[in-house]
């Protein structure tokens, strides 16, 4: 090697390769850091954008286009919904389907005629107004729905909300799966799945307004449930109190059910924001680490150092030399991160059954991040290699 020679770019790499392989162990504490946090960044953002994939599909399953509304909460005792709210609403041009639920006050659950008055498991009791489960989107665990629930006639029967099933120990409908409520014996004709457009009806039991009546229902719907066209959702929304309650429309509260779904949404993006935070400081401790590693490389490889300047290779040959060397342990780092946090991902999204989203620049974002990290780490230790006088290989001899 002479004074005008340089190294090129394939020889710097199997340098680098070389030098890594002699200190193995060292090499993958180094590589570790760096791996635990871009595989906790990769892995918060995946199973975030997976979340939010499963999200998308909901909605666009149910809908974004169902409004609700109920009593205005403020000052003063707003006027109840009138008793003919629902039949109001879907009769509005912009309204393709209504439903809606009226709260039985006193109204109480029980497994069986024996159950002490007491246990009624927090369950609620709701008159059914329509069909509820057609407006929401919502599916049958067993059975269907009441039959002919808006007719004075109907029989005493009754529909348990997925919760409400489930505290009264119920899973499956035959001809005999009933339960009691005030002294009357209703057949249970369907188990709902849960609603996510409408989770406090989870709790509930459904039954007709005609058995509802015989337990001192007054007739009044506390909820209006409404599909309504998808391009006038926003027109929609401000007609709907009019609509309903003519004589008192500030009495009435119009909200979007998927409002809160996709709030709930925002909440865990702003609690992921917090987790590749966190995943931050780990790729910077997991930095500190690979410049620590470096700069112990250079003083055990003074003498090595020494040999190749005394041989003619020039600092910037030295410098690159150490240089290389950090940036592939931080890709090595770098690429074992991402790979777990891939995997991490795709485990997680699957037993969860979701859709797997992990998005390019999750992936790309990692790797670029390490080699950041990596020429960040070895500029100093790739400096005071190339600062090493040739006299040191005889110091070190």
């Amino acid at each position: 090697m002479t004074a005008t020679s340089h190294v090129h770019a394939g020889d710097l790499v199997r340098l680098g390769l070389f030098g890594l392989r002699t200190r193995p162990t060292r090499v993958v504490l180094s590589a570790l850091g760096i791996a635990i946090g871009i595989a906790a960044m990769v892995a918060v953002v995946g199973i975030s954008s997976s979340s939010k994939a499963k999200l998308d599909a909901l909605l666009d399953a149910l809908g974004t286009n169902v409004l609700a509304a109920q009593q205005a909460t403020g000052f003063g005792e707003p006027e109840p919904l009138p008793v003919d709210g629902v039949s109001t609403a879907v009769r509005q041009s912009d309204v393709l389907d209504a439903a809606g639920v009226g709260r039985v006050e006193d109204g109480r659950v029980y497994r069986s005629a024996r159950v002490p008055a007491l246990e009624s498991k927090g369950i609620g009791l709701v008159a059914a107004f329509g069909d509820v489960p057609r407006v929401l989107a919502g599916r049958f665990a067993a059975g269907h729905w009441l039959v002919g629930a808006d007719d004075a006639s109907a029989p005493e029967q009754a529909v348990l909300g997925a919760e409400a099933a489930k505290r009264l120990g119920i899973d499956r409908v035959t001809d005999d799966t009933a339960i009691w409520t005030d002294g009357h014996r209703l057949a249970v004709v369907g188990i709902l799945e849960p609603l996510a457009l409408a989770p406090q009806l989870d709790t509930q039991v459904f039954i007709p307004r005609s058995t509802a009546a015989g337990m001192g229902f007054d007739g009044h719907p506390t909820q209006i449930l409404t599909r309504v066209d998808p391009d006038a959702v926003a027109e929609a929304r401000e007609r709907l109190p009019r609509s309903i309650s003519p004589l008192h429309p500030k009495d009435v509260a119009v909200t979007r059910p998927s409002d809160a779904l996709a709030a709930k949404n925002a909440s865990q993006d702003s609690f992921t924001g917090l987790l590749v935070g966190i995943g931050g400081v780990a790729l910077l401790v997991g930095g500190i680490g690979v410049a620590n590693t470096m700069v112990i490389t250079v003083l055990e490889r003074r003498a090595e150092v020494g040999v190749r300047r005394s041989l003619g290779a020039r600092r910037r040959d030295i410098r690159d030399q150490f240089l290389v060397e950090s940036l592939l342990l931080s890709l090595l780092g770098g690429v074992a991160g991402v790979t777990i946090g891939v995997a991490v991902t795709v485990g997680f999204a699957l037993a969860q059954g979701w859709p797997v989203a992990i998005p390019a620049w999750a992936v790309l974002g990692g790797v670029g991040a390490t080699v950041l990290i990596g020429g960040v780490s070895g500029i100093y230790p790739a400096a005071r290699a190339a600062r090493i006088p040739p006299t040191s290989a005889l110091a070190a001899a």
